[in-house]
């Protein structure tokens, strides 16, 4: 398993994978960590940056969902479909995989996402519009959305 350190401007991210593709990405209380970047990292660590800087909507990476159970893949695939810039309620995505009664369990699955930003669960909000659940906090979601809303988010209404 390879490591690497990328200072965000949101934060130190731990990112994590192997030949089998990316398999985690979580914040650090670390402070600023540097190493050098194994190959099989910079790919990860390059989108990342270009992410930041709003040159990049999509990722092309390799992910590694060893172990995960089958409904929360399935909730992190169809979050790969939510468009940048854009979001849905926790609802939707129940409806949308086919579980309409199972929201509490798309929140879970969603909790459980372990690679965060490119499976872009901070695009899943409350279906009032609320910011709600995030790994890296309610204040890093709404910076990352931020990011790809610049101009309407935060605007009363404007998340949907």
């Amino acid at each position: 398993m390879a490591t690497a350190y990328y200072q965000s401007p949101l934060g130190l991210l731990i990112i994590q994978g192997s030949e089998k593709g990316i398999s985690s990405i979580h914040w650090s209380n670390e402070g600023n960590r540097k190493n050098q970047t194994p190959e099989l990292l910079h790919d990860c660590v390059s989108q990342l940056e270009a992410y930041f800087k709003r040159e990049r909507f999509t990722f092309t990476l390799q992910l590694d969902w060893s172990g995960a159970t089958d409904f929360d893949q399935q909730v992190w695939k169809y979050l790969l479909t939510i468009p940048y810039g854009k979001t849905v309620s926790y609802s939707d995505v129940a409806q949308a995989i086919g579980s309409p009664k199972g929201v509490r369990a798309v929140g879970a699955a969603n909790g459980r996402n372990p690679i965060p930003i490119i499976v872009p669960c901070h695009r899943v909000i409350g279906k009032n519009g609320d910011l709600v659940g995030f790994s890296g906090g309610l204040d890093v979601k709404s910076k990352l959305l931020e990011i790809e809303r610049p101009l309407e988010f935060g605007r009363q209404g404007q998340l949907f």
